[in-house]
Protein backbone atom coordinates (compact mmCIF):
# COMPACT_ATOMS: atom_id res chain seq x y z
CA UNK A 1 0.00 0.00 0.00
CA UNK A 2 0.99 3.81 -0.51
CA UNK A 3 0.91 6.41 1.92
CA UNK A 4 -2.27 8.88 1.71
CA UNK A 5 -0.82 10.56 4.92
CA UNK A 6 2.18 11.56 5.79
CA UNK A 7 2.59 14.24 8.84
CA UNK A 8 5.87 14.92 10.86
CA UNK A 9 5.92 16.99 13.80
CA UNK A 10 3.19 18.45 13.13
CA UNK A 11 2.03 21.71 15.46
CA UNK A 12 -0.38 24.37 15.44
CA UNK A 13 -0.50 27.08 17.65
CA UNK A 14 -3.54 29.96 17.82
CA UNK A 15 -2.86 33.30 19.83
CA UNK A 16 -6.09 34.26 21.66
CA UNK A 17 -5.19 38.39 22.51
CA UNK A 18 -1.47 37.90 24.72
CA UNK A 19 -1.97 34.12 25.56
CA UNK A 20 -0.37 31.23 23.06
CA UNK A 21 -2.69 28.44 23.08
CA UNK A 22 -0.62 25.02 21.93
CA UNK A 23 -3.44 22.90 20.41
CA UNK A 24 -1.13 20.33 18.54
CA UNK A 25 2.01 19.73 20.08
CA UNK A 26 3.80 17.22 17.24
CA UNK A 27 1.98 15.00 15.37
CA UNK A 28 3.32 12.56 13.59
CA UNK A 29 0.85 10.18 11.56
CA UNK A 30 1.30 7.89 8.47
CA UNK A 31 -1.94 6.63 6.67
CA UNK A 32 -1.92 3.93 4.05
CA UNK A 33 -3.95 4.09 0.71
CA UNK A 34 -7.30 1.81 2.05
CA UNK A 35 -7.38 2.24 5.51
CA UNK A 36 -10.20 3.10 7.59
CA UNK A 37 -9.27 5.48 10.71
CA UNK A 38 -11.12 6.59 13.64
CA UNK A 39 -9.62 10.04 15.85
CA UNK A 40 -10.22 10.54 19.50
CA UNK A 41 -9.98 12.38 22.28
CA UNK A 42 -11.76 14.77 24.54
CA UNK A 43 -12.83 18.22 24.16
CA UNK A 44 -9.50 20.33 24.04
CA UNK A 45 -7.21 17.21 22.80
CA UNK A 46 -6.57 18.68 19.97
CA UNK A 47 -8.69 16.57 17.32
CA UNK A 48 -10.74 19.08 16.34
CA UNK A 49 -7.40 20.98 15.30
CA UNK A 50 -6.03 17.67 13.30
CA UNK A 51 -8.78 17.56 11.05
CA UNK A 52 -9.06 20.74 9.81
CA UNK A 53 -4.90 20.44 9.14
CA UNK A 54 -5.46 17.46 7.80
CA UNK A 55 -8.23 19.09 5.86
CA UNK A 56 -6.52 21.83 4.19
CA UNK A 57 -8.42 23.86 6.29
CA UNK A 58 -6.22 25.55 8.15
CA UNK A 59 -1.88 25.06 7.54
CA UNK A 60 0.53 23.78 10.54
CA UNK A 61 2.59 26.22 12.44
CA UNK A 62 5.44 23.65 12.30
CA UNK A 63 6.45 20.58 11.18
CA UNK A 64 5.48 18.76 7.14
CA UNK A 65 2.14 17.66 5.88
CA UNK A 66 1.84 15.06 2.31
CA UNK A 67 -1.20 14.26 0.97
CA UNK A 68 -1.43 12.20 -1.67
CA UNK A 69 2.34 12.60 -2.11
CA UNK A 70 1.92 16.63 -2.30
CA UNK A 71 3.69 18.50 0.59
CA UNK A 72 0.42 20.98 1.70
CA UNK A 73 2.52 22.34 4.72
CA UNK A 74 3.23 25.80 2.88
CA UNK A 75 0.46 25.82 0.09
CA UNK A 76 -1.49 29.47 -0.54
CA UNK A 77 -5.05 29.39 -0.04
CA UNK A 78 -5.71 29.10 -3.37
CA UNK A 79 -3.55 25.89 -4.15
CA UNK A 80 -5.13 24.74 -0.90
CA UNK A 81 -8.50 25.07 -2.19
CA UNK A 82 -7.80 23.01 -5.18
CA UNK A 83 -6.36 20.41 -3.06
CA UNK A 84 -9.77 20.11 -1.13
CA UNK A 85 -11.71 19.94 -4.52
CA UNK A 86 -9.49 17.52 -5.99
CA UNK A 87 -7.92 14.95 -3.15
CA UNK A 88 -10.97 15.42 -0.22
CA UNK A 89 -14.16 14.51 0.19
CA UNK A 90 -15.87 15.79 3.25
CA UNK A 91 -18.63 14.63 5.43
CA UNK A 92 -20.20 16.41 8.51
CA UNK A 93 -22.39 15.77 11.49
CA UNK A 94 -24.67 18.43 10.19
CA UNK A 95 -25.48 17.15 6.36
CA UNK A 96 -24.94 20.86 5.22
CA UNK A 97 -27.19 20.60 2.11
CA UNK A 98 -28.72 22.89 0.45
CA UNK A 99 -32.55 23.06 1.02
CA UNK A 100 -34.10 23.89 -2.04
CA UNK A 101 -31.93 22.04 -4.33
CA UNK A 102 -32.52 18.21 -5.19
CA UNK A 103 -29.79 15.29 -3.69
CA UNK A 104 -28.72 14.97 -7.08
CA UNK A 105 -27.78 18.53 -7.68
CA UNK A 106 -26.64 19.04 -4.42
CA UNK A 107 -24.13 15.72 -4.73
CA UNK A 108 -22.95 17.29 -8.36
CA UNK A 109 -22.25 20.98 -6.40
CA UNK A 110 -18.05 20.05 -5.95
CA UNK A 111 -18.02 18.92 -10.07
CA UNK A 112 -20.01 21.93 -10.52
CA UNK A 113 -16.97 24.34 -9.11
CA UNK A 114 -14.38 21.89 -10.69
CA UNK A 115 -15.97 22.41 -14.21
CA UNK A 116 -16.74 19.12 -14.88
CA UNK A 117 -19.34 18.64 -18.08
CA UNK A 118 -20.67 14.86 -16.38
CA UNK A 119 -21.45 16.01 -13.26
CA UNK A 120 -24.53 15.12 -13.43
CA UNK A 121 -24.30 11.50 -14.54
CA UNK A 122 -21.25 11.31 -11.73
CA UNK A 123 -23.44 12.43 -9.05
CA UNK A 124 -26.13 9.99 -10.35
CA UNK A 125 -23.87 6.63 -9.72
CA UNK A 126 -22.33 8.26 -6.64
CA UNK A 127 -26.46 8.30 -5.28
CA UNK A 128 -26.46 5.21 -6.49
CA UNK A 129 -23.35 3.39 -4.35
CA UNK A 130 -24.57 4.62 -1.05
CA UNK A 131 -28.17 3.12 -1.77
CA UNK A 132 -30.22 6.11 -3.02
CA UNK A 133 -30.73 5.62 -6.38
CA UNK A 134 -34.53 6.42 -6.07
CA UNK A 135 -34.25 9.63 -4.35
CA UNK A 136 -32.15 11.67 -6.92
CA UNK A 137 -34.75 14.22 -7.24
CA UNK A 138 -35.80 14.69 -3.45
CA UNK A 139 -34.73 18.07 -1.57
CA UNK A 140 -33.65 17.51 1.73
CA UNK A 141 -37.18 18.37 3.42
CA UNK A 142 -38.06 15.18 1.58
CA UNK A 143 -35.56 12.88 2.96
CA UNK A 144 -34.82 11.15 6.66
CA UNK A 145 -31.75 12.21 8.58
CA UNK A 146 -30.31 8.83 7.59
CA UNK A 147 -31.17 9.62 3.92
CA UNK A 148 -29.66 12.83 4.09
CA UNK A 149 -26.24 12.01 5.45
CA UNK A 150 -26.03 9.13 2.56
CA UNK A 151 -26.55 12.38 0.27
CA UNK A 152 -23.92 13.93 1.95
CA UNK A 153 -21.59 11.16 2.01
CA UNK A 154 -22.12 10.33 -1.85
CA UNK A 155 -21.15 14.21 -2.66
CA UNK A 156 -17.89 13.53 -0.86
CA UNK A 157 -17.29 10.60 -2.84
CA UNK A 158 -18.08 12.05 -6.28
CA UNK A 159 -15.00 13.87 -6.87
CA UNK A 160 -13.45 10.28 -6.26
CA UNK A 161 -11.00 11.48 -3.28
CA UNK A 162 -7.85 10.22 -2.21
CA UNK A 163 -9.28 10.74 1.48
CA UNK A 164 -12.63 10.68 2.71
CA UNK A 165 -12.91 12.77 5.98
CA UNK A 166 -15.63 12.38 8.08
CA UNK A 167 -16.61 14.79 11.22
CA UNK A 168 -18.90 13.16 13.97
CA UNK A 169 -20.88 11.34 11.11
CA UNK A 170 -24.12 9.92 13.18
CA UNK A 171 -24.11 12.46 15.91
CA UNK A 172 -27.23 13.70 14.90
CA UNK A 173 -28.66 9.95 13.66
CA UNK A 174 -30.73 7.60 16.40
CA UNK A 175 -28.77 4.24 16.93
CA UNK A 176 -30.59 2.42 14.62
CA UNK A 177 -29.73 4.88 11.54
CA UNK A 178 -26.66 5.06 12.82
CA UNK A 179 -25.51 1.71 12.52
CA UNK A 180 -27.10 2.07 8.62
CA UNK A 181 -24.75 4.67 7.92
CA UNK A 182 -21.74 3.12 9.19
CA UNK A 183 -22.67 0.11 7.24
CA UNK A 184 -22.35 2.60 4.40
CA UNK A 185 -18.87 3.27 5.66
CA UNK A 186 -17.82 -0.42 5.86
CA UNK A 187 -18.58 -1.06 2.26
CA UNK A 188 -16.64 2.10 1.12
CA UNK A 189 -14.05 1.17 2.99
CA UNK A 190 -14.37 -2.60 1.93
CA UNK A 191 -13.89 -1.25 -1.66
CA UNK A 192 -10.46 0.57 -1.34
CA UNK A 193 -11.97 3.88 0.11
CA UNK A 194 -9.67 5.72 2.69
CA UNK A 195 -11.54 7.09 5.80
CA UNK A 196 -10.72 8.97 8.47
CA UNK A 197 -13.36 9.62 11.21
CA UNK A 198 -13.53 11.86 14.24
CA UNK A 199 -16.02 10.53 16.83
CA UNK A 200 -16.65 10.68 20.36
CA UNK A 201 -18.70 7.33 20.50
CA UNK A 202 -16.66 3.98 21.15
CA UNK A 203 -18.85 1.79 19.55
CA UNK A 204 -18.77 3.85 16.18
CA UNK A 205 -15.17 4.06 16.29
CA UNK A 206 -15.00 0.34 16.48
CA UNK A 207 -16.17 0.03 13.26
CA UNK A 208 -12.75 1.48 11.81
CA UNK A 209 -9.67 -0.49 11.91
CA UNK A 210 -7.81 1.41 13.64
CA UNK A 211 -8.20 3.97 16.50
CA UNK A 212 -5.68 7.08 16.89
CA UNK A 213 -6.56 8.70 20.49
CA UNK A 214 -5.16 12.53 21.13
CA UNK A 215 -4.91 13.94 24.29
CA UNK A 216 -3.05 17.82 25.24
CA UNK A 217 -2.11 17.77 21.70
CA UNK A 218 0.07 14.36 21.24
CA UNK A 219 -1.33 11.39 20.42
CA UNK A 220 -1.29 9.32 23.33
CA UNK A 221 -2.37 6.04 21.50
CA UNK A 222 -2.68 4.27 17.86
CA UNK A 223 -3.78 0.90 17.64
CA UNK A 224 -5.37 -1.82 15.72
CA UNK A 225 -9.05 -2.67 16.05
CA UNK A 226 -9.01 -6.63 17.15
CA UNK A 227 -12.66 -6.19 18.38
CA UNK A 228 -14.60 -4.34 15.57
CA UNK A 229 -18.15 -4.02 15.30
CA UNK A 230 -19.38 -4.77 11.58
Amino acid sequence: MSEVIRIKGMTRTYTIGDIEVLALRGIDLKVERGEYVAVMGPSGSGKSTLMNLIGCLDKPTSGTYELDGVDVSALDDTALAAVRLQKLGFIFQGFNLLARTSAVRNVALPLFYAGDPNREKKAIAALEEVGLGDRISHRPNELSGGQQQRVAIARALVNDPALILADEPTGNLDSTTAEGIMAVFERLNGGGRTVIMVTHDENVAHHAKRIVRLLDGVVVSDDSVTNRTV
